[in-house]
Formats: structure tokens, C-alpha cells, sequence
């Protein structure tokens, strides 16, 4: 690709900003309904924020391979980076289920800070690239004997996640975009979404009964518990939202990445490229709305319909972004969302481990006789943020805001000495 296209740093940077929000309110209690995900059926602006990571993944995919080949020293790159995205992942499912004897308390956090740190050099660490695939090897082999293997601590570890999901939709979807024309990846992209509704909607439920599309007697449901059972999502214990059946169709929404990732590399005049960009996102979004009347928009389920929606809703802001920034030229404003933008797994990865962290060192409010100790966390916000709030959603989205100001003076940092961090 001839030049780097801001509008794509900005849709990542505004992704990662509105997933950093969603993810650390100040009080779980109490949060605006868009800022949440849907109860079941349904899609909230929370709801998009995943499938825009896939989305952008295809694209990735797209751009970092401006010429097509598929060697040896190709895969291996692709399997390096899907092991260390998805070794991220399952290291913040580990990070609470690591003990030490009777370590509690402060010593007990600083050892999960060692871990974290040997983690974080040996997977987001810059080294020689063979090295790289044998450490995620040999890091993935020991994380699934102490899951899997009777170490008791481990013995819940939840194994799917978001950048589990991430890794093997990017795994996937990379090997496919080297090896297949665009034919090939359209039927691909068709029997992922079509294979998952007719699998879902026709398939008995082996112990259940007839197909459905409930929580927790689905069958990807019952597929993730007899493949995972104890490894799954701690909210539902039987089931998970990242399951193993419901990444059929979320390569479908990587492929569609890929496919927006073409059109932007083609030879098309710019102001051609924001109609089709539009033009895709107002017929996806359409048929999304369609196909949710066999088959609901479920971000749980990650259904065909729900692919098809967010997809389109994708391809809509990305063409704004692309007529406003890259074809009218208008990007004075784009420089916050571009640091957040370029890096997105640093930000990820330390969102869910700071909080993890203060929150083990333990203030006394001897006041709070339910709660006569809190976590650093809920302390700040209890005593330096509620306070100044009679709205209690008011004050748990303020307390959202500043963590993000917070990662945003981080980020300002890293940006000036020019540091970026990739897998």
C-alpha cells in the first residue's frame, strides 16, 4: 500500500477508546443502557465494539500483505502472532488464579506483577522471530497442563476469551487470505454464516431436545460444555460467549475485514471508495435486520445476523471516516484517536490487569461496616469521584472518562518517544 490510511487508525483508535470506557465504569450498578451489552437478543453500541476488532483484524490482514504469498517463514509468522494475541488473553484469565503458599495481600500481588512482567516482555517483547514462535509454544503447552493437568488453582481457568477469539479468527483468516482468491473466500464467508444458522436452527440439542436460540441450551452451549467444562466463562459456568461453535461465523466477520481491506487497496478513485464503503455498510445492516427475524442479532451467539449488522455498521462509520479524513483531507482533529489507534493490544492487555492489581491493595473504611475494606479502585472512586455526583450513572461513566484520560496521558507518553508496542 502506497500510503498509510489515517481513517483506519482512528476507527481502531475510537474502538479501543469506546472499549476501554465500556469495560471500567465506576459501579457496575449502575450504567446507561447504551454503555452496556444487550440482555440477550439485541445489539447495543457495546455490543459493536468486538466485531470492529475482528472487522479491523481482516483489514490488517489485508494491508500487512500488500503482495500474496504463503511460505513456511509466512505461516510461522501468522502462527507466532496467533499465539502470542491468544497467550495474552488466557495470561489475564490466569492472573487471579495464581497463588503463592499463603501469599496474600500485597506480597501476593507482587508476585502476579512478576508474572505479568515476564509475560508482557516475553509476548509483546521485540526478539528474534523463531525464538518468538518457540517461546509461544512452549508458554501455551505449560498454560494448558496447569489447566488441564489437576493443578487445583488452575483447574477453573477460563480458556476462551476476546483475544482468544481475536487469535484464531486472525489465525484463520490470515491462512485463508493467502492461499484463496476472492471466489473462494466469499463461499468461505457464505458457509461460515450459512453452515452456523442451519447448525444452530435444524441441530437437536444432544441431553436438551429440539434447536433454540435460549441462553444455555443452544448448542454451541452445549458444545462448550462438554469440550470445556470448568474452563468457561465464570458468569454462566456453562457455556461462553467466546465459545468454540460461535467462531465459525466470527470468521465471517474477519473475512468481511478482508474484504473492505481489497476494496481499500484497490485502484479505485477515493471518492468511489467512501460510496461503496456506504453503500455496503446501508445492504449489510439491511440484511442483517432481515435475517433477524429467523435467526436474532446476538452478540452471545455471535449469529449470522449479528455478523451481517455490525459488519455493516462497520463499513458505514469506516467510510465516513475515509470521506472525511482520507478523500476531503479533514484530520486535524484525528491525532487522539490514531494514539489510542496504534496500540491496541498494550491497552487491552494492562486495562484488564491494572484494575486487578489495585484492587488487591485493600483500604480500611472503617465507616462502611458492610464493606469495612475496599480495593484501591472502588476506594478512589467511592471517596474522589461519586461524591461530586447526585446521579449515581453520572458518576460511574465519569469514573469510566478518567480512566481513559488516564490511559490517554499514558499513551501521549509512549507516542512522543515513539514506542509501539506489536505482537
Amino acid at each position: 500500500m502506497k500510503e498509510r490510511l489515517t481513517s483506519i487508525d482512528v476507527f481502531r483508535g475510537m474502538t479501543i477508546m469506546l472499549m476501554t470506557i465500556v469495560n471500567n465504569p465506576g459501579d457496575w450498578g449502575h450504567i446507561y443502557a447504551p454503555l452496556e451489552h444487550a440482555e440477550w437478543h439485541g445489539c447495543t453500541p457495546t455490543d459493536l465494539v468486538f466485531p470492529f476488532f475482528l472487522f479491523i483484524v481482516g483489514i490488517s490482514t489485508v494491508l500487512s500483505m500488500p503482495v500474496k504469498k504463503f511460505d513456511k517463514s509466512v505461516l510461522e509468522r501468522i502462527i507466532t502472532r496467533a499465539l502470542r494475541i491468544f497467550l495474552l488473553g488466557l495470561s489475564l484469565n490466569f492472573f487471579s488464579k495464581i497463588h503463592l503458599g499463603s501469599l496474600e495481600g500485597i506480597p501476593l500481588m507482587l508476585v502476579r506483577l512478576v508474572f505479568t512482567a515476564i509475560i508482557t516482555v516475553l509476548l509483546l517483547g521485540e526478539y528474534d522471530r523463531k525464538k518468538q514462535l518457540y517461546v509461544a509454544v512452549g508458554l501455551f503447552a505449560l498454560m494448558m497442563i496447569l489447566c488441564f493437568r489437576g493443578f487445583e488453582d488452575f483447574a477453573s481457568v477460563r480458556i476462551p476469551g476476546v483475544l482468544q477469539r481475536i487469535a484464531v479468527v486472525y489465525l484463520i483468516v490470515s491462512i485463508i487470505y493467502a492461499t484463496t482468491n476472492t471466489t473462494v473466500q466469499i463461499i468461505i464467508g457464505l458457509v461460515c454464516l450459512l453452515g452456523y444458522w442451519a447448525l444452530m436452527a435444524l441441530v437437536d440439542v444432544p441431553n436438551v431436545g429440539a434447536a433454540n436460540f435460549d441462553k444455555g441450551t443452544n448448542l454451541a452451549a452445549w458444545l462448550d460444555n462438554y469440550l470445556l467444562s470448568g474452563h468457561l466463562w465464570a458468569t454462566s459456568k456453562t457455556w461462553d460467549p467466546e465459545g468454540i461453535l460461535s467462531t465459525l461465523p466470527a470468521i465471517g466477520t474477519g473475512l468481511a475485514g478482508v474484504f473492505t481491506g481489497k476494496l481499500l487497496t484497490n485502484d479505485f478513485p477515493k471518492n468511489k471508495k467512501a460510496v461503496y464503503l456506504l453503500s455496503a455498510g446501508v445492504i449489510a445492516v439491511m440484511i442483517g435486520l432481515l435475517w433477524n427475524d429467523v435467526f436474532p442479532i446476538n452478540k452471545a451467539l455471535w449469529t449470522s445476523s449479528y455478523v451481517c449488522y455490525a459488519a455493516g455498521i462497520a463499513l458505514m462509520v469506516l467510510g465516513a471516516l475515509y470521506f472525511v479524513i482520507d478523500v476531503l483531507g479533514v484530520d486535524a482533529w484525528t491525532k487522539p484517536f490514531v494514539i489510542f489507534g496504534v496500540n491496541p493490544m498494550l491497552v487491552f492487555f494492562f486495562s484488564g490487569i491494572i484494575p486487578r492489581v489495585l484492587n488487591m491493595i485493600k483500604i480500611a473504611q472503617p465507616e462502611n461496616l458492610e464493606n469495612p475494606t475496599a480495593g484501591l479502585v472502588s476506594w478512589l472512586y467511592s471517596h474522589w469521584i461519586e461524591p461530586f455526583f447526585t446521579e449515581p450513572k453520572n458518576a460511574s461513566l465519569a469514573g469510566a472518562l478518567t480512566y481513559l484520560v488516564i490511559w490517554f496521558v499514558i499513551l501521549v507518553l509512549f507516542d512522543r518517544k515513539k514506542m509501539i508496542f506489536k505482537v
